[in-house]
């Protein structure tokens, strides 16, 4: 059985793009010859991936499952296209990296700046995700390398030792926890609280503690940055959480008191998250190495 690349790459992007005339725009490609490539593509694999009708194309339980095979497959002629330009050129390339808020907030700015600093040909391509779809990004083969909050996320990723963070209690300076240098979470749990979009680890890991003190969670308002939860704060409709080095971002600018948590899981892991350490290509790896070392170095 031969398989076009170019065809495998098409069929991605349909299935990304939910659409073939989106999806041949987006290759370069008339619309007429990619729907002849993707019959050619089902003739080859004697498989139907689309069911058409008046409606349009709908992909099928196949589709679906060639795609996750199919992203494998170009990302490893990828990797090789990319290693031998290694060779010839110096080390250049790209890398795919989706991290949680707080790593991107905390650590990542200054240690990308440097990693790209050393090598100006090395392209990083950053998107925030939530942990859970970070881990799935990875396994997928959508990213290269993930940050995200230590935890079990199945057999199909590697997680590798990071960095920690701490979680404190936010309050507005005249709050009446303000003068406390620290607080168990059960003295702000009569408090409004605001809080981080539904998925969030941290709105997950207080809805479990709460539900421990055998009191309610009372998110009066979510959000989707951080920079949005101190504003609510700042302006008293209610207390919050997030990581300490976050918080200071928004200590000098807005009138917020940031307070210890007493609690044992205040103090969480981070981890770097890879299909494998195998499979990682020459670039994902200096990145990967780039940022355990300054994990190492750091106070």
């Amino acid at each position: 059985m031969k398989l076009d690349p170019v065809s495998l790459r098409l069929f991605v992007a349909v299935m990304e793009e939910n659409a073939i005339a989106r999806a041949a725009a987006r290759e370069h490609i008339a619309p007429s010859a990619a729907s002849r490539r993707l019959a050619e593509l089902e003739d080859a694999l004697r498989v139907e991936l689309f069911t058409r009708s008046n409606r349009g194309t709908e992909p099928t339980a196949a589709a679906y499952a060639l795609l996750h095979l199919a992203r494998g497959v170009l990302n490893d002629l990828d990797g090789i296209a990319t290693q031998m330009q290694d060779f010839r050129a110096g080390v250049r390339g790209h890398v795919r990296v989706v991290a949680n808020i707080s790593a991107i907030t905390q650590f990542l700015p200054g240690e990308l700046q440097r990693f790209m600093a050393a090598h100006p040909q090395v392209d990083v391509r950053l998107q925030e995700q939530i942990s859970t779809a970070v881990a799935q990004s990875v396994a997928e083969n959508a990213a290269d390398v993930g940050i995200l909050n230590h935890g079990s996320y199945g057999e199909r990723v590697t997680l590798l030792p990071y960095r920690e963070d701490e979680l404190v209690l936010i309050v507005p300076t005249g709050h009446a926890l303000a003068r406390r240098r620290s607080v168990r979470l059960a003295d702000a749990l009569a408090c409004d609280f605001v809080g981080m979009h539904p998925g969030s680890a941290i709105n997950n890991l207080l809805t479990r503690a709460a539900a421990e003190q055998e009191m309610p969670l009372k998110l009066r308002i979510q959000v989707t940055s951080y920079d949005a939860l101190c504003l609510m704060v700042s302006a008293g409709l209610g207390v919050a959480v997030l990581p300490r080095g976050s918080a200071q971002i928004y200590r000098g600018t807005l009138a917020l008191r940031a307070i210890t948590l007493d609690e044992p899981w205040a103090r969480r892991r981070l981890s770097l998250c890879v299909r494998s350490e195998e499979s990682l290509s020459s670039v994902a790896r200096l990145l990967v190495d780039h940022l355990r070392a300054g994990a190492q170095e750091a106070p």
